[in-house]
Parts: C-alpha cells; sequence; structure tokens
C-alpha cells in the first residue's frame, strides 16, 4: 500500500492516491492504518483524485477521520492535498484550481516553494437547522451549554462541517481534553461536532485549543480556524485580518464581510513510503489472527 504522509501545523494525514488501489478503504482499515501505535499513524487519510470528469477540472477528494468516520471538510487536509497535487504536478504554483469535498467546492492556490497553499473556505454559517443544533430555528449565538455542573458559553457555525465555539477568558490542552469528547457527543448536536476552546488575545489574534469530531486533541485545524474566526467576527470580537494562534502554529484568516473565509498556512512533507500487508492481518486491531 502507497501512501504520502503530510502536516500541516502538526496536523498529520497520508494520502492514498485511489489510481494505486482497488476500492476506497474499510473504516477498519482506516483505523489500522492511522492508529499511531499499531499502524503508520495519523489524524485522517485524504483519498483522492478520483473520477475526475472529462471537461471538469475540478479535483475530487474524501476525507476520512481516525475512527473510519467520513468528515465533510478540513482545512488542514485541503491544504495537504493541494501540496501533493503540486508535488505530482498535476497543478501550477501560482495558479487558482478547484476541489470538491463533501462539504463543498474550495478554491485553493499553492505558491511556488509548495510549502504555503492558500484556500478559499467558503462561507461560514449560523443557522441551527444548517449545522445542525437542536431546538428552534435561530443563529447560535453566544448560548449556555451545561455539562455537568459546568455552564459553557457556546457560539456554533458550519462551513460545510459543524462547529461548536467555547469562548473562555484562559484555554489550554486540559480545558479541551477535558470537555472536548463531552461537548462532541452532546445530545444537542445529532451528527456529533467539532470542538474549539476559543481565547481572545486582541482585535487581530486568536488563540485556540481544538477537539475534533473522530480525531479528538489535535495540534491544529483549518475549518476549527475558520468557524472560530466568523465567531469571533459575528460578535465584533476581531478585525477582519486574523492570526490563529493554536499548539502547531499559526494560521492567517481572512472573514470578508458575508463570512467568506480565506486562510493561509504552511505545509510540510514528511515522507513517502509502502505500508506491509502485514499491517492488515489481524482480525481485530490489536488482536492477532
Amino acid at each position: 500500500m502507497e501512501f504520502y504522509k503530510y502536516h500541516a501545523l502538526g496536523n498529520d494525514y497520508l494520502v492514498l492516491d485511489p489510481k494505486n488501489f482497488d476500492a476506497v478503504p474499510s473504516p477498519d482499515v482506516i483505523r489500522r492504518i492511522c492508529h499511531r501505535n499499531l499502524g503508520i499513524g495519523s489524524d485522517g487519510i485524504l483519498w483522492g483524485p478520483f473520477n475526475q470528469a472529462e471537461g471538469n477540472e475540478n479535483f475530487n477528494l474524501r476525507i476520512f477521520n481516525p475512527d473510519g468516520s467520513e468528515a465533510e471538510k478540513s482545512g488542514n487536509g485541503l491544504r495537504i492535498f493541494c501540496r501533493y497535487l503540486w508535488d505530482q504536478k498535476l497543478v501550477a504554483s501560482n495558479a487558482s484550481f478547484l476541489v470538491n469535498t463533501k462539504g463543498g467546492v474550495v478554491d485553493a492556490i499553492v505558491d511556488p516553494s509548495g510549502q504555503e497553499v492558500t484556500v478559499s473556505m467558503g462561507q461560514v454559517l449560523f443557522a441551527s437547522n444548517l449545522i445542525p443544533v437542536e431546538g428552534d430555528s435561530r443563529d447560535v449565538l453566544q448560548e449556555e451549554l451545561r455539562i455537568g455542573d459546568k455552564v459553557l458559553e457556546f457560539s456554533a457555525a458550519t462551513i460545510g462541517n459543524p462547529h461548536c465555539v467555547i469562548h473562555t477568558d484562559q484555554t489550554s490542552p486540559e480545558m479541551a481534553k477535558k470537555f472536548g469528547p463531552l461537548i462532541e457527543k452532546h445530545y444537542i448536536f445529532p451528527y456529533r461536532i467539532n470542538v474549539q476552546f476559543l481565547e481572545i488575545l486582541d482585535r487581530k489574534n486568536l488563540k485556540l485549543e481544538i477537539w475534533e469530531r473522530g480525531v479528538g486533541y489535535t495540534l491544529a485545524s483549518g475549518s476549527s480556524s475558520s468557524a472560530a474566526s466568523a465567531v469571533a467576527r459575528k460578535l465584533d470580537w476581531c478585525d477582519r485580518e486574523i492570526t490563529v494562534h493554536m499548539p502547531g502554529g499559526a494560521l492567517q484568516i481572512i472573514v470578508e464581510e458575508d463570512f467568506q473565509i480565506i486562510m493561509k498556512g504552511e505545509v510540510t512533507k514528511v515522507f513517502e513510503g509502502e505500508a506491509d500487508a502485514e499491517l492488515f492481518s489481524y482480525e481485530l486491531l490489536g488482536n492477532r489472527a
């Protein structure tokens, strides 16, 4: 099994090019590949490009979480996939191209070094029926969420995938790891949700700690940065151009008037490899056949 490994601010993905495979990997195979101890190890699988129709230059991408579930969109994953297309000479430097995801079509540009990618992520929306969030139809902004005996202030948004933004005076990895899994599976979010713990540093700088749906605690997230920035802009906590600081590094975000998001950040190629068939020789993950 051939693979290509990249990371974007510490958020690492494996690109599996369908031309090298007979079929889309099953959830069990994805879990084995992504496992940090028993497999190659990654925050997810990027499956593409595939089924590129004649006369349509868009590149198709599917994104899988390490638990085997499928994600609608990933900002870091998209930047990595764009870098892969550039490495394979399928796109040119400084030339705009389109990528289709389950969460919508995005426009991307790879800089001449390949190490920085700009993605137009799409529009952030706050409507409860689109995210979705249980309850009356509304924009989900500055509401209360009870987790045990703790009451948190949250806003919710979608940029093709769902996000819950928790506003806090001071965030930490411990906070994300403690409350993230509880919020992800809270009953008001019927399809689970990505969780961002947001600290406002000043009007041009935000700080995030992130718990990703189907992944867990993660060092950086492009879609999370996009959603949290849009929430902060909607509530007039920040300016149009923002730097989002995360444990893995920083992203540059522009929030347009209609909450369209432009995201710019680094991508690093780690290595190319081939997984041995023995990786898949277990009946159950971690148990020998």
